[in-house]
């Protein structure tokens, strides 16, 4: 998982998302690994793929990832 894109990393979170969660820090390891390999400042989410996709769902999310260093946009 060391060679992930950031791309691959954020389908890997939704799909972790879809399924409650599963392996959810294991993801958000990658991305942040992915990112600073890449050189990205934050990573951009769909809200349409969210589980919860309204504001509450998403200052959640903004929240938990940047506990784990990782800034969260929505597209």
């Amino acid at each position: 998982m060391s060679d992930i894109t950031v791309s691959q990393a954020i389908e890997a979170i939704y799909a972790s998302i879809g399924n409650n969660n599963e392996d959810l820090d294991l993801h958000i390891a990658a991305l942040k690994g992915a990112m600073a390999r890449e050189g990205a400042k934050e990573a951009i989410f769909e809200t349409a793929k969210l589980a919860q996709p309204n504001r509450q769902g998403r200052k959640l999310m903004q929240a938990y990832f940047k506990k784990k260093g990782i800034a969260v946009a929505f597209a």
